[in-house]
């Protein structure tokens, strides 16, 4: 994705994860999740700004990691986790976490993850965290382990501790829970892809998260990728130079492992945009180049494109919209209701854990949630056979 309190005492720090007998997480509980993601930033969020009613959980964006500990990322973000909370008096269920990392923030993850002191001093700084602002759990973005993702620190040995930071943290989890009765969750943001598969361990994570964020969108992106794609597509068209999709990702996380209960369908709220796309095709799988502005929250795209000079395609194999502009050779990735309702169906025929998005901005019209909200909410297709 694309954005404290200190102790010292080692003592105080290791003593939990010496003494707390792991107990793996449980599945979901009934019901299928509605995570958003919420990416003030330096801004404070204001009353109304969120529809708490047709959300299941908030993943907070971003804290980040400074000498071994996890800290606060932006400047408001104790008005912000005040304001969340208070959502709560709208929908008691709601659960609020703070997710750590993300793209640009993921620089420590190897180096809090290498030993057992210093996952120790890590996770007490967790604990820490979520008690100062009384969250309901932590959500680990961690881009990537065993990869330079935006090129930090990586090391072969990220694979196996990644899983051992995500077992002491649970262990931890675990043991707070019995003392105060609160459930605390514990999730992760992962990468749709088969290098990210190879470079962790997803048959022994998936026993200590309570889901698996699965980021099934960026699988063609103008600053990388100089032919044009689905950068969300569903299901894979055989035209498609790459042969990727969110129902190819979702087989590859099953068969190394992870329950599909526990896997929530990621969607975003942005679209990419490529410029010199030649009119074949109505741009797609063209080349392309990365123009300023390539990446295009919804609302941009609806106020700005849609209507105005750009026409909207159907890729009825895919399964997702697109845009092309043939004056000005731009081509547009991106999801809108339609493509929305149909990874809902598919959340619900395939048993998935529920959905996630990036980011709650994207769409400050309502229109998508409200989409997401109404789909999930209608009775579940039979399930289908996955090709």
């Amino acid at each position: 994705m694309r954005g404290i309190l200190r102790l010292a005492c080692c003592l105080v720090v290791c003593l939990p994860v010496l003494i707390s007998p792991v107990v793996y997480a449980t599945a979901p509980k009934p019901g299928i999740a509605v995570v958003g993601y919420v990416f003030p930033q330096n801004t404070t969020l204001q009353p109304g700004q969120i529809d708490a009613r047709s959300l299941t959980r908030i993943n907070y964006a971003f804290a980040n990691i400074e000498n071994g500990r996890m800290v606060n990322g932006f400047s408001f973000d104790k008005e912000n986790f005040a304001y969340l909370h208070s959502l709560k008096q709208e929908n008691p269920d709601l659960t609020i976490l703070v997710s750590v990392g993300g793209w640009l923030w993921s620089t420590n993850f190897s180096d809090v993850s290498l030993t057992a002191q210093s996952r120790a001093v890590f996770i007490q700084s967790v604990m820490d965290f979520l008690k100062l602002y009384d969250l309901d759990g932590l959500d680990i973005d961690w881009e990537y382990p065993g990869m330079p993702g935006a090129g930090h620190p990586f090391r072969s040995e990220d694979k196996k501790n990644f899983t051992l930071l995500l077992k002491e943290l649970r262990s931890r989890f675990d043991l707070e829970t019995t003392k105060t009765q609160k459930r605390l969750y514990l999730t992760i943001a992962a990468g749709a892809s088969d290098e990210f598969l190879v470079h962790t361990e997803m048959d022994k994570v998936q026993r200590y998260v309570d889901s698996v964020n699965l980021m099934a969108y960026d699988y063609y992106e103008p600053d990388s990728d100089q032919t044009t794609g689905h950068h969300a597509p569903l299901f894979t068209n055989p035209a498609d130079p790459k042969k990727i999709s969110a129902n190819a990702s979702v087989l590859a996380f099953e068969k190394a492992g992870v329950p599909v209960s526990k896997i929530l369908l990621g969607l975003p709220f942005y679209g990419h945009v490529w410029g010199q796309v030649a009119d074949r095709n109505h741009g797609l799988y063209q080349s392309g180049k990365a123009i300023p502005n390539a990446y295009a929250p919804y609302h941009s795209i609806v106020e700005t494109m849609l209507n105005h000079g750009f026409i909207r395609f159907w890729d009825p194999t895919a399964s997702v919209p697109y845009l092309y502009n043939s004056e000005k050779q731009i081509f547009v990735s991106y999801e809108d209701s339609e493509s929305l309702i149909e990874k809902c169906k598919y959340v619900q025929s395939h048993q998935l854990g529920g959905v996630m998005f990036w980011d709650y901005s994207g769409d400050p019209s309502g229109e998508l949630l409200k989409t997401i909200h109404d789909a999930l909410n209608t009775p579940a297709p039979k399930r289908e056979a996955v090709q």
